[in-house]
């Protein structure tokens, strides 16, 4: 599959390896969204010696990483090197200028030589000042942050370059599938997310019902037991991460509940969740307005769509899929979907508010908002936000599908809901928004949001 964005990325890169001064650059960040082909796509073309670790004893690991550096320096892996001081020394003393060495997966070395990050350091250290770069990558979150950003960490404060290389966004995904109309491409992006990997498997099937069978939901499916996988790279006990992740992935978006149905004090789930917010597996909803250190008022959702397909569709179907039928399973959830996609399709139209105009105006970031309104009644709003200057409110309604009439309908009802909100009065102005998926809405304002916008701005 061709090779999308990171230009940002590409350009940090590359312009560390073309520095006089030599360079130490970290990329780190989930599993599957393309970080070893982010360094392909920049590596030099001269001098490079791109070596992938794996889980093996220090001295196989040695000996693989001394036949990679072999292909750059001849005859160097014809030495047994007996600990990573003597291979690296070797390399930084001998390695041709403008070299780089790109060590990727960089965990899996640590974990089998946990005095490497300090011996690198010690490489880096020497080396600074001399046209010699060096970058590790790793998809363990937890690992790369404990070796590079910690300030305890061996190598904090060396690196010229840290990437967090995050999924793609929405409208990337319609560039995968070109052949794919807006309200198919959303429908891909409610199962795949924004994880390149997942897209370019995908790609390799004639339909989605066939992809997600295949990859997903089969037992020997290559996604069956991704959500396991991405667990082990970063949570010490996946047990409990993969207990929330269930609860919130099939309705429990309170703290309360979550406690409840795991039987424990609210107060031993602060860290673990704050764990997965970190990780960029939750998020943590709180009303528009509402302070942020209310945690009463705080809802939990899954921030990935994949995970939350996952989550809903085959985690509570897994003993059926290992004893029916695949094709039985998908009829049964196939109806189901549509609810999927349309709570995806809400996340996105937050997120794509700040990066529109509506209504003439730029807006901050938006947030859903609940609570009580004026009289007491309980409401609820699929998207607020505040205008750049301050002065402006916006309020709208997310919907899948919605016809002219229905729009000019909701718009009304906007208004009048706008009316009663308990802060509304701090604003001189509210405005409207109205989202649809529709798919052959014709648009006459910018109070009306389509598909085709967001793929447009979520770039």
């Amino acid at each position: 599959m061709k090779f999308f964005n990171r230009n940002d990325e590409k350009e940090r890169l590359t312009r560390g390896f073309r520095a006089a001064a030599g360079s130490f650059c970290c990329l780190y960040g989930r599993r599957r969204c393309g970080k070893s082909r982010l360094l392909q796509e920049t590596l030099p073309r001269e001098h490079a010696v791109y070596h992938v670790a794996d889980q093996m004893e220090a001295a196989l690991q040695r000996r693989r990483l001394a036949t990679d550096i072999g292909a750059v320096l001849p005859g160097f892996d014809r030495v047994a090197y007996p600990d990573w001081a003597a291979l690296l020394d070797r390399w930084r003393t001998a390695a041709p200028s403008g070299a780089c060495l790109i060590l990727d997966e960089f965990p899996y070395l640590v974990m089998s030589a946990p005095e490497l990050p300090s011996i690198l350091q010690r490489v880096v250290d020497a080396a600074a000042g001399s046209p010699l770069h060096t970058v590790i990558c790793g998809s363990s979150q937890r690992m790369m942050q404990e070796l590079v950003l910690a300030p305890t960490a061996p190598l904090y404060g060396r690196a010229r370059e840290i990437l967090k290389i995050a999924p793609l966004e929405f409208g990337w995904l319609a560039k995968a599938f070109p052949a794919a109309t807006p309200p198919e491409v959303l429908e891909q992006f409610s199962i795949w997310g924004g994880v390149p990997r997942y897209w370019e498997l995908a790609t390799e099937f004639k339909t989605v019902d066939d992809a997600i069978q295949d990859l997903i939901l089969s037992p020997q499916g290559v996604l069956h037991n991704e959500p396991r996988h991405l667990l082990i790279d970063d949570m010490s006990d996946i047990v409990q991460a993969s207990s929330i992740l269930a609860l919130v992935g099939q309705g429990c978006h309170r703290l309360s509940e979550i406690a409840a149905r795991l039987g424990k004090p609210a107060t031993s789930l602060t860290r673990p969740l704050a764990k997965l917010q970190e990780l960029g597996l939750i998020i943590r909803e709180i009303p528009f307005g509402a302070d942020e250190r209310n945690g009463k008022k705080s809802l939990y959702s899954l921030a990935d769509p994949f995970l939350a397909f996952w989550f809903r569709f085959v985690q509570p179907n897994r003993s059926l899929l290992e004893s029916a039928p695949v094709s039985a399973v998908y009829r049964k959830i196939r109806p189901a979907f549509r609810q999927h996609t349309a709570w995806v399709w809400e996340m996105l139209a937050r997120h794509s508010v700040p990066r529109l105009v509506i209504a003439g105006q730029e807006w901050g970031l938006a947030r859903r908002w609940w609570g009580a309104a004026e009289s007491g009644h309980p409401m609820e709003l699929d998207v607020v936000a505040e205008s750049d200057d301050g002065k402006s409110l916006l309020v709208g309604e997310v919907k899948l599908s919605a016809t002219a009439v229905e729009i000019e309908r909701i718009h009304k009802q906007l208004r009048e809901t706008a009316a009663k909100l308990p802060f509304a009065k701090r604003y001189q102005k509210v405005e409207t928004v109205v989202y649809s998926a529709a798919a052959s809405l014709d648009k006459e304002t910018d109070t009306v949001v389509m598909l085709p916008d967001l793929l447009r701005v979520l770039v």
